[in-house]
């Protein structure tokens, strides 16, 4: 707030003019400040951006295996030296494809949405485990026995089939197959709600089923524990995610 002197000054006084003057340059002053503020505060806000939580939870450090479990082959002899089956290499999980077995995370899940990437080796064979158990050696504990199994193949172009790329193995073909041949890399997603079940490969639906409807699927455990299979090939696996419902 101004304030002006309270007499009145002759017409023509200087005094006049010299408030005047003051009162006119103190409030542009004012005006430009308010201008210039105003745009630096949304700048400083647009250059801070607060991380979005989407609720998902990386599985995977990029460091190491913690939280993993090796089960079946763990090493393998390459001349006199023992070398690790499944490691870290440049921030994703490879498995080098020696012997057979999977690597299982150490927490069970039930309803989830789970997102995965892989990058195969030429005429690869895996696959992705889900709701299963621990694997102990006899093929019951597999998840394609035990759970599920989504099939990992270098099949692309290849029509669906029970065991192909994006089956639930040795139980129903894809809806379609979307893979991308080795070594593209491939973009699955899992989402478990109790009996239904909703599986994309590469942006297409491959299966959205009601495990309860199908006389096979309807007695398979709705918890368990995400794998990854060696079975014999290279694969890369990264960005491994999941979120709890």
């Amino acid at each position: 707030m101004f304030f002006f002197p309270t007499s009145s000054p002759a017409k023509d006084s200087p005094s006049v003019f010299l408030s005047a003057f003051l009162g006119a340059v103190i409030l542009a002053v004012c005006l430009a400040v308010c201008v210039v503020a105003v745009p630096l505060a949304g700048a400083e806000t647009a250059a801070r951006p607060k991380p979005a939580d989407d609720g998902f939870v990386d599985l995977l450090n990029g460091k190491d295996l913690s939280g993993w479990v090796v089960e079946g082959v763990k090493e393998y002899k390459e001349g006199n030296e023992s070398k690790p089956v499944w490691l870290v290499e440049d921030g994703k999980i490879l498995c080098t494809g020696k012997g057979f077995g999977f690597l299982r995370y150490e927490k069970p899940y039930s309803d989830f949405i789970f997102r995965v990437e892989y990058s195969m080796s030429k005429g690869c064979n895996s696959g992705i485990g889900f709701r299963t158990v621990p694997f102990t050696g006899p093929a019951a504990t597999r998840p394609s026995f035990a759970s599920y199994e989504i099939q990992i193949l270098d099949d692309a172009g290849k029509p669906p089939s029970k065991h192909g790329s994006g089956s639930l193995y040795r139980y129903l073909a894809p809806k379609t197959n979307p893979t991308k041949p080795a070594p593209e890399w491939n973009v699955l997603e899992i989402e478990c709600r109790g009996p239904r079940i909703r599986i994309m490969l590469n942006g297409q639906v491959i299966h959205d089923i009601d495990q309860s409807t199908i006389p096979e699927l309807k007695d398979k455990p709705l918890a368990g524990y995400f794998c990854l299979q060696n079975h014999g090939k290279r694969i890369y696996f990264r960005n491994i995610r999941v979120k709890q419902l």
